[in-house]
């Protein structure tokens, strides 16, 4: 990986009279920006010969132009890369950069969706959020003049509108899965077409439940769009509501008191204990293991109240703000976390042991759903979904952040890609987990755990690995400390992209245990 001004550099020897570079010398993001029709080779480049990994797209629509800002990440200092071009607010058309950076298929659906852009050589645009059996084309909603009331008030959904298929052969028939299911089960619709007893093509259609969370952001306060951070996902609020106080702090240049930096790790990587006992746990169930799956859930369970009694919220709301925390958690509370956490790992640690030795288990699992490392990479896959195909990324590392640099630990990985692989991957993460909070307790030092300040104007990206993997949130402040625009990456939008290669090429009855080694969230992508 290069450093930060070689890359600028090397891009600009490379297109000299197309491309002009700057290196933020504070936060060492290199931003490229370049013509609309460099901006695929340019981005090919970066993905395909410079190893860096496509984090997400972001479309700013500004007073006179667009501004589209392609977000590439690497290792260290300088990893940041965005490639920005620009264009007439008339001029709608940009050249897609899908089939050199599959990973931003669905970026470029997205931004067509929601702001009427067209990407030229995408090979499907349409019907993705913004589902034509339901909205009428021309909508966009995340366009400055966007009237909410009176696009829902004369909704005119397309006639006759029904999903794309893909197989078109003599026999071929399609199984439709939801979107709506008993339980707690969100609303999502599978498309599985097939010929026989397996499944060809796997098409999950989301965004059933799209709530606009970037467009109710624009015009907020500080205070009022960190709610929205943390309560879009519940099951990783903490994690979401991180990111979102980081991204206020590199603005404002505010500082975070060390016994705050500290706590956060702590409890994010309670979070992720957490997060993975519940993934655990929807694994053993979706395979008929009853036992496991109960055992598994009590541990859940015991880490939940263990969160809540810690913090004062079983899901962690509340407690993540701008500087720092809003309320102390004191040293003997923190020391009894631990000391439970090490007894839940204990004990999910004969689970995992009762689970490789149970046949008809590893039967259902191992060699099922299989992504290979070079699908998770073209696809951009983040998480343990990725970890468990061979691509080790976690911006814990890449990236590090609040501290992380400083704690010993190490990113498991695995390369068979298939569900067993990404089980275990959850498994030993949840050991690190452990491994973090112990550290964290030993160094927690006094002093405050809030530091007042105000917002800045200015604008940033920042990344945190959340339990299902990485997440980008982009802030944009005015000068009356407003948001302007607040973008969100999720770990499952960018997973639920890849999904359809694990289920496609195996049984329907592999379907339910495919979907559930993947611990994907419907309410973290349809924000």
């Amino acid at each position: 990986m290069m450093k930060a001004q070689e890359l600028a550099d090397q891009a600009q020897s490379l297109w000299p009279l197309d491309v002009e570079s700057c290196v933020d010398a504070s936060s060492g993001i290199v931003e490229l920006c370049c013509k609309r029709e460099q901006v695929p080779h340019l981005c090919d480049w970066l993905f395909n010969h410079q190893a860096y990994l496509f984090a997400g797209l972001i479309v700013e629509e500004n007073t006179s132009r667009w501004d589209l800002f392609y977000l590439f990440v690497g290792q260290g200092k300088g990893g940041c890369v965005r490639v920005r071009t620009s264009a007439a607010l008339e001029e709608r058309q940009f050249q897609s950069v899908s089939v050199p950076v599959h990973a931003a298929d669905w970026h470029e659906r997205e931004a067509e969706d929601l702001f009427g852009l067209v990407f030229e050589g995408h090979p499907r645009l349409g019907d993705f959020i913004l589902h034509d059996d339901t909205w009428q084309e021309g909508v966009e909603p995340m366009r400055n003049n966007f009237d909410p009331a009176a696009a829902l008030s004369n909704r005119q959904p397309r006639e006759n509108a029904c999903p794309r298929r893909i197989v078109d052969v003599p026999g071929a028939f399609v199984m439709p899965i939801g979107p709506v299911f008993s339980g707690t089960a969100e609303s999502v619709h599978f498309q599985l077409e097939t010929v026989g007893e397996e499944v060809l093509r796997a098409f999950p259609r989301l965004f059933f439940k799209y709530r606009g969370v970037e467009k109710r952001a624009e015009g907020c306060s500080v205070d009022q769009a960190l709610l929205l951070a943390e309560r879009f996902a519940g099951t990783t609020a903490f994690a979401h509501a991180f990111a979102f106080a980081m991204a206020i702090e590199q603005i404002s240049d505010r500082e975070v008191p060390e016994r705050a930096q500290v706590l956060r790790i702590f409890v994010a990587e309670l979070e992720r204990l957490r997060s993975h006992l519940s993934t655990i746990e929807g694994i053993c169930a979706s395979t008929g293991l009853a036992v496991a799956a109960n055992q598994t859930a009590i541990l859940e369970e015991e880490a939940l109240r263990l969160s809540g009694s810690l913090t004062g919220h079983r899901y962690l709301f509340g407690l993540v703000i701008p500087g720092g925390l809003s309320r102390d958690c004191d040293n003997q509370a923190c020391r009894q976390s631990v000391i439970k956490a090490r007894d839940i790992l204990q004990r999910l640690d004969g689970i995992d042991k009762l689970l490789i030795n149970t046949s008809s288990f590893l039967d259902r699992i191992e060699e099922v759903g299989v992504i290979t490392q070079e699908q998770a990479h073209s696809h951009g896959l983040v998480g343990p979904v990725a970890r468990g195909s061979g691509c080790c990324s976690d911006l814990r590392r890449l990236q590090p952040y609040g501290g992380y640099d400083t704690f010993d630990f190490e990113t498991p990985c695995e390369v068979e890609g298939d569900g067993y692989a990404r089980l275990r991957i959850l498994f030993a993460e949840a050991k690190q987990s452990v491994r973090i909070m112990e550290q964290a307790l030993e160094r927690l030092p006094a002093g405050p755990v809030f530091l007042a300040g105000e917002a800045a104007p200015g604008v940033v990206p920042v990344g945190v690995e959340t339990p299902r993997g990485a997440t980008w949130h982009w802030l944009r402040m005015d000068e009356e400390r407003k948001l302007t625009r607040y973008r969100l990456i999720t770990p499952s939008f960018t997973n639920w992209h890849g999904f359809h290669l694990a289920a496609e090429n195996f049984a329907f009855q592999d379907f339910p245990i495919i979907l559930a080694t993947f611990g994907l969230s419907v309410a973290e992508n349809d924000r």
